[in-house]
């Protein structure tokens, strides 16, 4: 087996198994039971990563070259409702995987730990809250605000250690926001394109409820993330941490402008505490020039275009299309 996505059941697995059949290449996948590729070719396999003897089994009988680990407690809002889940699927979860390897004799793969944008957190403690680094290279600080940046901090540690002290082929990122169609609407920005879309079928008042509107984040289309875990499997440096964003932050507020002015329909905003985080970094904006200057890559996908393609999905869905 050329490549092994595991955790391909969540939003990005699909994207990136269609990425990796374009090279082409025999391309495997785990899901939880319940959960179902999308879309692309592979072999799909059932796997719990909390189960470190099926990870074992799995890469013992098929060896697969590559490792993508997407497998993950993925949501900011979650990890604050369900911490205990979140350190186990983050952290234990990778610690398995990783021993999982360190146990079969002659087996060197290259892998691909999936870490995020909100592992930078505030600047330092002591400095005003209003002062951060803008944008954050991979050697700014790491002050996780929330207990999935605390897990994905704590994963990529544990991916560097892993790699000087056992010489592996791990390869680290810290993915900023990514969008696209088929994304939970737990996340920001299919939300805002679900309930607009659910107003102009009628289904909804039109009204749109919303949390922190000013906090800026990087916004990139989950094409375009795949593209670059693809090119950081072949080029990235072992034991490396890499930036994967759109290098651009961009405020809530006008990504929800964007959408707004898509729509013919006169919709009133209506801020809901329910949806305000106990911390929120207000900017976050990454650094790409190390993942540029190893791969060469570049972002394809301007985010008005994303936004549309994730509205016109919704209509389509509404029969508005």
């Amino acid at each position: 087996m050329d490549a092994l996505v595991i955790g391909a059941g969540g939003f990005v697995g699909s994207y990136l198994i269609q990425e990796l059949n374009r090279k082409p290449l025999h391309v495997g996948a785990t899901v939880l039971p319940r959960e179902h590729i999308r879309s692309g070719n592979c072999d799909v396999f059932t796997l719990d990563i909390m189960q470190e003897s099926e990870i074992r089994n799995l890469l013992q009988t098929h060896r697969p070259k590559q490792i993508y680990h997407l497998a993950a407690q993925s949501s900011v809002a979650a990890s604050w409702k369900n911490p205990e889940l979140t350190i186990d699927v983050n952290i234990k979860g990778t610690l398995h995987l990783l021993e999982a390897v360190r146990s079969i004799e002659e087996y060197y793969p290259r892998i691909l730990l999936v870490g995020s944008g909100e592992e930078y957190g505030y600047r330092k403690s002591g400095y005003p809250k209003s002062v951060y680094f803008r944008p954050v290279s991979e050697e700014t600080p790491l002050h996780p605000g929330n207990p999935y940046a605390m897990t994905k901090a704590c994963q990529n540690m544990i991916g560097s250690l892993y790699a000087k002290a056992y010489g592996m082929g791990i390869v680290m990122v810290r993915a900023f926001n990514h969008i696209g169609v088929g994304q939970s609407p737990t996340f920001v920005a299919a939300d805002f394109a679900l309930q607009i879309a659910e107003i102009e079928a009628g289904f909804r008042a039109p009204v749109i409820q919303v949390g922190n509107l000013s906090a800026k984040r990087d916004f990139s289309d989950v094409r375009d993330i795949v593209r670059a875990y693809t090119l950081l499997m072949e080029k990235g440096y072992a034991g490396e941490t890499y930036n994967v964003g759109s290098g651009h932050a961009v405020a809530i507020q006008e990504l929800l402008d964007m959408l707004l002015e898509m729509s013919s329909e006169s919709i009133v905003i209506e801020k809901n505490p329910a949806r305000m985080r106990p911390s929120d970094v207000p900017v976050m904006e990454a650094d790409i020039s190390r993942l540029c200057q190893d791969t060469g890559w570049k972002p394809e996908y301007p985010l008005e275009e994303t936004l549309r393609t994730m509205l016109n999905h919704n209509r389509k869905n509404f029969g508005l299309l």
